[in-house]
């Protein structure tokens, strides 16, 4: 699994003014990271920057020997370039597509042993042609996973993907999502403001305080793997 070296800036906009966001980290191929901090810290900066929805205004970001973006050399690849998965907060989930669709779409060489062995995972076969506005929380949470990991990307982003719901449910879910990191053999990336969340799921717990990495801790997971 490759490594991840990011080296970038960004300005941001917080509710104290204009500030820098300036990350200078290597990750570890496969590692759990966990971002926290305030609001505002600049933790989903940072994912956008490594998805490629936002442009850092200089620096570079490497995963193994590829280039992704680098402000000297004038590369930038896009969204659809990078070898990433991003779970948002509200899950993106299509509307008017089934739970099998949603997944399905997310793939770019079409095989539906593949969606079959995800709907398994997550135990979603009954669902499978339900669409998401008959969903709870956890189900919609659960096809949005199983879609991110449809893809089959080198760096998983999740952005808060626990945020919405309720302790039981959240708690069982980040096992599942911990699951879903092995599966994939991959790195993922999290942001929480959980700090009892990032110690129970994280390799590495990384904290950004206005736009800088002011610590870094290594965790260990309690929860089976």
């Amino acid at each position: 699994m490759p490594s991840i070296y990011i080296d970038v800036k960004r300005k941001m906009t917080t509710s104290e003014g204009e500030k820098m966001l300036h990350i200078e980290k290597e990750i570890s191929g496969g590692d759990f990271i966990c971002l926290v901090g305030h609001s505002g810290s600049g933790k989903t900066t940072l994912l956008r920057m490594l998805s490629g929805l936002v442009t850092p205004i200089e620096g570079i970001i490497k995963v193994g020997d590829e280039v992704w973006f680098d402000s000297q050399r004038k590369i930038n690849l896009k969204p659809q370039q990078r070898s990433i998965a991003y779970m948002f907060q509200d899950f993106a989930l299509f509307p008017n597509m089934s739970v099998e669709e949603n997944i399905r779409f997310a793939q770019k060489e079409k095989d539906k042993t593949k969606v079959n062995e995800l709907l398994g995972i997550f135990g979603m076969h009954k669902l499978a042609k339900q669409k998401p506005a008959k969903l709870s929380g956890g189900q919609k949470q659960r096809v949005a996973l199983a879609r991110a990991l449809a893809s089959s990307p080198k760096i998983l982003l999740l952005d808060e993907p626990l945020s919405s719901i309720d302790h039981e449910m959240r708690e069982r879910l980040q096992c599942e999502i911990l699951r879903a990191h092995e599966y994939l053999a991959a790195t993922s990336i999290m942001v929480t403001h959980d700090m009892s969340e990032a110690h129970r799921m994280a390799t590495e717990i990384i904290k950004i305080k206005n736009g800088l990495i002011v610590e870094n801790d290594e965790s260990n997971c309690s929860c089976l793997r």
